[in-house]
């Protein structure tokens, strides 16, 4: 993600074949009149609910007091306070209310919200009820360290609905050489297990060299695990970002259909046994900000932030390599002007990297933000589409397959669009701001 002015506090994302300008054809409405966010980031599901939502806070730029007296003017602007869930409560009847369920606050570091980092992702398991447990994925420093965590709460009653926070089991917690490009979504996909973006690892132009290996650590991937530990799952390879028990074994599995189980080489180069890692679904993912998957296909769609070009839409498949950091969107990138101002690249040669159904250029926008399918009937303008937005220049874009191939067309326009989601009293699509609305999209 780049720096700008208005980004600074928020994300440094970034986004790509054009999409077509048209008149706004839709509309967007307070989604929840009366209630207001902190940096909502996330709109999250209460599975088996028609009455729930879930708004994920990304985490107030607040000083502590300590920080507040100090005459250090870095360390004021560092001193950054909780992330928190917010849950919505009577959208069946419209008569919605606000409650906080959940702040992060971490025992073994300190909770940081800087720049693209805070708390990013949150889940609830599909069989809550039995297993009364929810997921999270936040930022934090240990002894001054930047990491990205993924971790289990305990859910510690249903009605009240409450997650008991000192209950955090870290499941993944991995050194992080730059805090911007830390991905962060989280969903339970159709098959029950657990999916969880990571960016590669930050700076520009893939620096640190993460994006063509599945043998470094969590970065430039979506990572597929299994958190119920189910028979015949192995368990992943031994790794500092692995937390085990006492045992020394992992707090989650592997699932055994994971593309990479078996893999003795990628991109042309030998993997020495073991040193794989096998959570490892999709790679090649620069930053995906947000994925999402279609509720009637199971189709896995993602936002990947381009580098200073090109912004690409994704269809995520098991095993995919999308191609950072040799191509961006369609187009091969140039490593030794990052800034991609000496030259325009030109198209990528057929490959055995998965290819983008989608780019936008410059002209559009430059920082994607990956969206939903749509399969409501209330918006008639974005029925059967991807509907997804940039960041930056707020546009919404419905992308939709015709005859084999994918246009879009601008629909509305708005502000500072980190994420989106749905109403699942009536399938509205929800899109979260961070200027602290969460709206929906309605008939025009």
């Amino acid at each position: 993600m780049r720096s700008r002015p208005l980004l600074a506090l928020l994300f440094s994302l970034t986004l790509g074949t054009s999409a077509a300008l048209a008149q706004e054809s839709v509309g967007l409405d307070q989604a929840f009149p009366g209630l207001t966010f902190s940096l909502p980031v996330a709109i999250s599901p209460m599975p088996g609910s028609k009455d729930v939502v879930f708004v994920i806070e990304k985490g107030d730029p607040a000083p502590s007091p300590e920080a507040d007296k100090s005459t250090d003017k870095k360390k004021k602007a560092s001193a950054y306070f909780g992330g928190k869930v917010q849950m919505v409560t009577g959208l069946s009847s419209g008569q919605v209310t606000k409650t906080q369920v959940f702040q992060i606050n971490p025992k073994d570091g300190k909770f940081d919200a800087a720049g693209e980092c805070g708390f990013l992702g949150f889940a609830v398991h599909p069989r809550v009820a039995e297993t009364k447990q929810v997921f999270v994925y936040y930022s934090l420093r240990i002894d001054g360290k930047l990491y990205q965590r993924v971790s289990r709460f305990k859910v510690s009653s249903l009605s009240p609905f409450g997650i008991d926070a000192d209950s955090e089991q870290p499941l993944i917690t991995q050194l992080d050489p730059a805090g911007n490009h830390n991905g962060g979504d989280i969903h339970f996909g159709p098959d029950g297990y657990l999916y969880i973006s990571c960016g590669d690892g930050g700076a520009g132009g893939d620096a640190f060299d993460n994006a063509g290996y599945i043998n470094k650590g969590f970065h430039a991937a979506v990572f597929r695990i299994d958190v119920d530990k189910k028979p015949g799952n192995p368990a992943p390879n031994p790794h500092p970002s692995v937390i085990t028990d006492a045992k020394g074994q992992a707090y989650y599995s592997v699932p055994a259909d994971n593309p990479f189980l078996k893999a003795t080489s990628h991109r042309g180069r030998p993997l020495e046994a073991g040193s794989v890692r096998t959570e490892t679904w999709a790679t090649g993912l620069r930053n995906a900000w947000r994925f999402s998957f279609d509720p009637k296909t199971g189709t896995c769609f993602a936002g990947d932030v381009g580098q200073n070009l090109y912004e690409e839409i994704d269809i995520l498949v098991s095993g995919g390599d999308y191609g950072w950091h040799d191509v961006e969107g369609n187009h091969v990138f140039n490593q030794k002007d990052a800034s991609g101002k000496k030259s325009a690249p030109g198209l990528a040669a057929p490959s055995d990297f998965k290819a983008p159904i989608h780019e936008y250029d410059r002209k559009l926008g430059n920082s994607v933000t990956g969206g939903v399918f749509y399969r409501g009937a209330r918006v008639p303008a974005i029925a059967d589409a991807y509907v997804f937005a940039d960041f930056a220049s707020g546009r919404i874009f419905a992308l939709r397959e015709n005859a084999g191939k994918w246009e879009s067309q601008q629909v509305a326009k708005d502000f500072s669009i980190s994420g989106f989601g749905y109403d699942p009293s009536n399938g509205d699509v929800l899109v979260a701001s961070l200027a602290g609305q969460v709206k929906r999209i309605v008939k025009k």
